[in-house]
């Protein structure tokens, strides 16, 4: 396989990939392997330099929205010690830009599921109804159009480990298949309607809705607001306060953490998930 190189991005590869955002890459030798939308990249970081297979580097660049200025956006972050110790663990860490599909499908599919779980029902989604990709001698596979996913029965979906989540992705995905909600509408709107035409659709509330704007659609402000999110919240901004209401913390998300408060709501989710276990 040809390798070409992009660079030296301010990336933090390893990180990005595996904090929480996509989950279906694999690690392959020395890199990783995985698909942006329906083409099959491989993804390799040396020393802090950047390569690519050969004929994916427009679709690599724009997938690690290597176009961010990410100093200039860590810079918007409030200087408090929580943020700047969340920053401090994931400097180089990027938001991915996803295709609209997929980033919404998948956090439909990730209500009250771990991260292991969630990559899981990727993987099987795709491998059965994906198509399949070959690069190298490996097969990958892209996400499911919503017409092949809206086509199945619901027992497809619930033997793909969805169980419940199964009927909101079938009738999600005819909704978009159908046109009842346009995706390419969506993605013109202001960001309030855009959560509403989102959150019409079945399995998805408000921190669904702001996950598919943040990685779906590239609204950075989005803050979704998952258990790990409140906790932070709770624990690290309002201890000294008894009753501390999810309005209260909604809230003081979108108002606290600035213009790009999506990166670091990503930058704290990770932060928190892989510290906080271990105390």
């Amino acid at each position: 396989m040809q390798l070409v190189s992009l660079g030296r991005p301010l990336l933090a590869l390893e990180l990005t990939l595996n904090s929480g955002q996509a989950f279906h890459w694999l690690r392959e030798g020395d890199g990783w392997l995985g698909a942006v939308g329906s083409e099959a990249v491989y993804l390799e970081q040396k020393d802090g330099e950047l390569f690519v297979n050969a004929g994916a580097e427009e679709a690599a660049a724009g997938y690690l929205a290597l176009d961010h200025p990410l100093e200039e956006i860590e810079a918007t972050f409030p200087q408090d010690p929580v943020t700047r110790e969340a920053l401090e663990f994931c400097r180089g860490m990027r938001i991915l830009r996803q295709p609209s599909w997929e980033a919404l499908a998948t956090f439909i599919t990730s209500s009250m599921k771990q991260v292991a779980h969630i990559a899981q029902i990727s993987h099987t989604l795709r491998k059965r109804y994906g198509r399949r990709l070959i690069l190298g001698g490996r097969e990958v596979y892209a996400y499911p159009e919503p017409a092949a996913l809206a086509a199945l029965a619901e027992a497809d979906l619930r033997a793909c480990a969805l169980g419940y989540r199964a009927a909101n992705l079938q009738a999600s995905a005819r909704l978009v298949a159908e046109g009842g909600v346009d995706l390419g509408v969506v993605a013109g709107l202001p960001d309030v309607e855009a959560q509403m035409e989102l959150r019409r659709l079945p399995g998805v509330g408000e921190k669904v809705a702001n996950c598919a704007l943040l990685f779906g659609f590239e609204r950075l402000k989005a803050f979704p607001v998952d258990v790990w999110i409140e906790r932070v919240i709770r624990e690290r901004y309002f201890s000294k306060k008894r009753k501390v209401t999810a309005a209260m913390i909604r809230g003081f998300c979108g108002k606290a953490f600035g213009p790009y408060g999506g990166y670091a709501q990503q930058y704290l989710f990770h932060h928190a998930r892989l510290t906080w276990k271990k105390g």
